[in-house]
């Protein structure tokens, strides 16, 4: 039987989500509370990867036992596990659904503050000056001009293609916080915290929008900006099919 489990998580603890030889995953520590706590040795194939430090409110992984699994284990495996990880829901599901394969779209929400905040201190990228949100939001709706963002993308990856189609590209402002959110059809590594780095030069003065779509189209990652640092960026939602 196949099965999709539902999650968030912090990522401050973390590697990210994939499984790694010497670093501590999210997948890893779930995978051997399932093997502690239900004997069962499973493997889970998640909806994507983040990177270290990247947190997730909402995540959708699927797994295939021979176990009946039930909203007990879902009490059972939230007692075991530590705070920095909740299961919402584990249900069983058709047998070709991918948790990867199968989202039409994924959304990220970046977090910025103007000002300290020891609130969001692991949560988002406080920096010491208001950024024009006029100029980096008519340079974020370029984006959706694009299909190629090859700049914005994590050097030497062994993805077949670099092209993905973004669905929406918003600021918006909550007194000392500057959200970011972003929905793509699929996602590049690295690419919101790259994308939100070269926008805030934007803001800052130091790159103009005509400069910014000069950089996408260079197809070139050293003339995009710095990438934002990870503990800003937070994985939001993910929509299949079925959702939409």
């Amino acid at each position: 039987m196949r099965y999709k489990i539902e999650l968030a998580y912090k990522g401050t603890n973390f590697h990210g989500w994939q499984r790694q030889p010497n670093a501590t995953s999210v997948q890893e520590v779930l995978e051997n509370a399932f093997k502690l706590i239900f004997k069962d040795n499973i493997e889970l194939t998640g909806c994507g990867r983040t990177d270290t430090g990247v947190h997730a409110k909402y995540y959708l992984a699927h797994f295939d036992s021979n176990l009946k699994y039930s909203k007990d284990q879902v009490y059972k495996l939230n007692s075991f596990l530590n705070n920095d990880i909740v299961i919402f829901n584990i249900e069983e599901t058709s047998d070709d659904f991918h948790a990867r394969f199968d989202a039409v779209w994924r959304e990220y929400e970046y977090l910025i503050c103007i000002r300290k905040d020891p609130f969001l201190n692991e949560f988002s990228w406080q920096i010491k000056f208001m950024p024009d949100i006029e100029k980096i939001t008519l340079a974020a709706n370029q984006l959706l001009n694009y299909n190629d963002f090859t700049s914005f993308s994590k050097l030497h990856t062994d993805v077949k293609t670099n092209n993905c189609k973004i669905l929406k590209a918003e600021f918006t402002l909550d007194r000392h916080i500057i959200k970011f959110n972003i929905r793509a059809d699929r996602f590049l590594r690295n690419m919101v915290r790259a994308i939100v780095g070269t926008l805030i030069d934007v803001g800052s003065g130091k790159i103009t929008v005509e400069d910014f779509c000069r950089i996408i189209e260079s197809r070139d990652r050293s003339q995009a900006g710095q990438s934002a640092p990870a503990q800003g960026l937070h994985l939001i939602y993910v929509c299949y099919s079925k959702d939409v």
